[in-house]
């Protein structure tokens, strides 16, 4: 970050930080969210996003189901409440008949799904039934690795020409399930499929002023590239809001488990174009090509972005003047999430209002997204104390 974004970053975001006690009720009116939805959501998942305020309860079958898995883990290492490890455990065993039962699984989001349900699980059990759907997810997502592209491939048949070699940003997130797999297993493929997938991820889905494609397409019989285009972003050459916070958390993970630390310089390279697209309330557009106030936020992606900050701040050196202007971005996005959007405790089951899921296809437009309120709570998590990531 160069030194005027340093100035005007530090302008923004000289608010005080809050304070041990502030943080414990920022993370209590979390679990009073949690402990709302608790009965619905125990044999059943939300839905990735709610209808006005509030989720449906789904089977297990969509893509975002770990993440209020993740939330429930959580929210036991907080407590250690008997209810939360109950509930995670009979999710757990979901997750653990959905693999055998081979439920759509046939893409690159195993990593969301099973990385904070059965890693997490096993981390803290020992749960070998956990342990073993966690491998299990991790070799299918291996078997979606292109040798020729060196991507995942993101969705889609991988016989089908018009779905192979698509990788998307969202994918950093999945990565960590090949690395966890690699340390494990002691097999050595997950970890190069993760390292070639953010080698090209690096190449092909950043831009050179920082901002990133959502996808992107590698020639399956050359390995050239073929193009960048979106999704869900505003336009092709736009910047999708959420995509760049998953870039950002997504680089600085990989640096975490493989210490290539062009990977951290990516990161910073990233997080220094979203901090300077922020409107003044400092919660992001649905996409980075607006910063006014007017347009529709995106709470979700804010979320996100303040978990990848504090993984790139914690990964610089303390001498590194780029450290400081990070963690206040995080804990200024915080801030600002627990002040104004919160979801009500009354007429709602989320944690986080005023997210985005889907702005294209007009799904999940000024909602909650079940992936916002866990990454929150994360972030929290962060905040409040020393803390080894899910991922």
């Amino acid at each position: 970050m160069n030194d005027m974004s340093h100035e005007r970053s530090a302008a923004r975001r000289a608010t005080a930080r809050p304070t041990a006690e502030e943080l414990d009720q920022m993370i209590a009116a979390v679990l009073a969210r949690i402990d709302r939805a608790l009965p619905t959501f125990t044999s059943r998942f939300p839905a990735p996003s709610s209808i006005d305020g509030k989720y449906p309860a789904i089977d297990n079958d969509e893509w975002t189901n770990g993440f209020w898995t993740g939330m429930l883990w959580l929210a036991w290492e907080h407590s250690f409440a008997g209810r939360y490890r109950a509930a995670a455990e009979a999710q757990v065993a979901s997750f653990v008949q959905r693999l055998a039962r081979r439920v759509n699984v046939d893409h690159h989001d195993l990593g969301f799904l099973y990385t904070l349900s059965a890693c997490a699980a096993h981390r803290m059990t020992g749960s070998k039934a956990a342990r073993a759907a966690g491998i299990d997810a991790a070799r299918l997502l291996l078997v979606r690795f292109d040798p020729i592209a060196r991507v995942i491939q993101a969705w889609g048949d991988m016989n089908d020409p018009a779905q192979r070699g698509r990788m998307i940003i969202d994918c950093n997130l999945n990565l960590p399930l090949l690395y966890w797999a690699a340390n494990e297993t002691g097999e050595q493929d997950f970890r190069d499929a993760a390292n070639a997938h953010l080698d090209r991820a690096a190449e092909f889905l950043v831009r050179p002023d920082g901002s990133t494609f959502h996808t992107f397409y590698i020639d399956t019989e050359n390995g050239l590239p073929r193009g960048g285009s979106t999704h869900q972003g505003f336009s092709d050459d736009s910047c999708w809001s959420r995509g760049q916070a998953w870039g950002i958390y997504g680089f600085a993970l990989g640096f975490r488990h493989n210490g290539d630390s062009g990977l951290l310089e990516i990161s910073a390279k990233l997080a220094d174009y979203f901090l300077e697209r922020l409107p003044d309330e400092d919660i992001c557009c649905w996409d980075l090509v607006f910063t006014d106030d007017a347009t529709q936020r995106d709470s979700s992606a804010a979320a996100i972005a303040a978990c990848g900050l504090l993984e790139l701040a914690a990964a610089l050196p303390l001498s590194d003047p780029s450290r400081s202007a990070y963690e206040e971005g995080a804990w200024s996005i915080v801030g600002r999430l627990h002040e104004a959007y919160l979801a009500p405790l009354e007429g709602s089951n989320a944690v986080l209002s005023h997210a985005v899921y889907h702005m294209p296809n007009c799904i999940g437009v000024d909602e909650s997204c079940i992936w916002g309120d866990y990454f929150y709570f994360e972030a929290l998590t962060r905040l409040r104390r020393a803390w080894l990531p899910y991922w």
